[in-house]
């Protein structure tokens, strides 16, 4: 901590439905402000490697083949020349189908201790779009003015991702159940894999393909094209026929977008960086978004395939002490919390309740695996100061883990006060640590170290996902 600037190894690993992938970086830390201040921000990223691309392996329809995962990810070490125990940080996410396999939980376990510190992350649908939004340079592209709004259609192998973005800020996020891979066949054309999304869309396409059977060609460009009609009627404003085809709530933007960002394995495609097929609908479905994108302002992307996980982990490590609130200390440490972010536009419990829950489905967070990040700028009078203690025990209540600890983060000096009222006057039952002076965002998560009895005071580390801006 000397140092003005550091330099640090990353690696991002992304364990997705169709696909896994890695990402070596090095990062370029700057001290912020102040001499003496302990913050760091990133000033330069640097890809040194870039792994292929793999299918991501199956022992059987429900488990992931760790074995053959863990092999692919050393060969992409010594590929990188680089060694595990030369990594300063990173993250590893599991996401789409593969992050609700038996054993996901396992593999993020396996790769957080034999490669590093790492964030460990399951994203869901709304964290995977959030993520594919950042990784894409969507989010970076909102904040020009002539493209103030922008929407990421993140295609995969299993589902499409939606990401609102306005003015440097994803809005909302939702998902859809089209992709890819929705069919996937073998070298000899023959189908080993029909979804009951792929059923349903040829249904509509009015075709038939099923498992066993030869592939038909006009029958896939059947397919192809209807996948395609249905991941741009949000772009175009456009209703569903079926109300089904969400797999989240429907995005209540309605469009139409008129600026576009394709990320995802099909990105790949309709950004002109792959022709080759590998067996499932990609490059169909690629070709078919493509002659219907002249209707839109299509973007460039800074990264498609790698877009849910091109970066890795930033630690800023800062200490919370002299308004602490801990009602049990034998809880610490507190490990890979994610920030929900709560910006209160003012003291009012019902909305701040409203948002926390928004916040917390927006990173599927219903593990209770969580920090409330709370910017406060309404000041230290008790009467503001209850009704952000009213909000968050209405937004987080049956969102805890049982025992489970209330964390909550903020960056106004109040949390001594902010953890007295939920203790003592609203009869919190959970556990509560509250810890002040520290500014977190979407895309962050914490580590709290235990106390430290003859300062009382924890040390934090914030950890976040760090994407490329360039």
């Amino acid at each position: 901590m000397a140092t003005e600037r550091l330099r640090l190894r990353t690696v991002g690993i992304d364990i997705g439905t169709t696909t896994s992938h890695l990402i070596f970086s090095e990062i370029v830390l700057e001290r912020q402000g102040i001499l003496l201040s302990s913050a760091y921000g990133v000033v330069e990223r640097n890809v040194i490697h870039r792994s292929e691309v793999t299918l991501t392996p199956y022992a059987s329809g429900h488990r992931i083949d760790t074995e053959a995962l863990s092999a692919f990810i050393a060969r992409a070490y010594r590929e990188a020349g680089w060694r595990p125990d030369e990594v300063d940080t990173g993250a590893v996410i599991t996401t789409g189908e593969a992050a609700r396999q038996e054993n996901a939980a396992a593999i993020v376990a396996l790769f957080s201790g034999e490669a590093g510190k790492f964030v460990c992350a399951t994203a869901g649908h709304h964290l995977e779009s959030l993520l594919a939004a950042h990784g894409s340079g969507a989010v970076r592209r909102s904040r020009d003015a002539a493209t103030p709004l922008v929407l990421n259609i993140d295609i995969g192998g299993g589902t499409t991702k939606l990401a609102v973005c306005r003015a440097g800020r994803v809005e909302e996020t939702a998902a859809l159940d089209i992709g890819a891979r929705v069919f996937a066949w073998d070298a000899s054309g023959t189908i080993r894999t029909a979804t009951r999304a792929g059923a349903r869309v040829a249904s509509e396409a009015g075709v038939r393909l099923a498992a066993g059977e030869r592939a038909d060609p006009k029958a896939l460009e059947a397919v192809a094209e209807r996948i395609a009609d249905l991941a741009l009627r949000v772009a175009e404003g456009r209703p569903f026929d079926d109300s089904t085809i969400w797999l989240t709530d429907p995005l209540a933007a309605k469009g139409p977008f008129p600026a576009l960002v394709f990320s995802g394995g099909v990105g790949e495609y309709i950004n002109g960086w792959q022709d080759d097929e590998y067996g499932d609908l990609g490059r169909r479905l690629g070709r078919a978004v493509l002659e219907r994108s002249p209707a839109f302002t299509v973007l460039r992307p800074t990264e498609s395939i790698r877009a849910t996980c091109i970066g890795a982990s930033q630690y800023t490590v800062q200490v919370s002490g002299d308004t602490l609130f801990l009602t049990d200390p034998a809880i610490l440490p507190l490990r890979n919390l994610a920030a929900i972010a709560v910006h209160p536009v003012g003291a009012d419990a019902a909305a701040i309740a409203t948002e926390i829950r928004r916040g917390i489905a927006r990173l599927d967070r219903e593990d209770g695996a969580f920090a409330l990040a709370v910017r406060w700028t309404h000041g230290s009078r008790y009467t503001e100061l209850r009704s952000l203690c009213d909000g968050i025990v209405d937004g987080t209540r049956g969102r805890l883990l049982p025992g489970g600890p209330l964390v909550v983060v903020l960056d106004a000096d109040v949390a001594g006060i902010v953890g007295e009222i939920l203790h003592s006057e609203l009869r919190v039952g959970a556990p509560i640590v509250c810890v002040d002076q520290i500014a977190l965002s979407d895309l962050d998560f914490i580590d709290i170290g235990a106390l430290i009895p003859e300062h009382s005071v924890v040390p934090v580390v914030v950890k976040s996902l760090v994407f490329a801006e360039h």
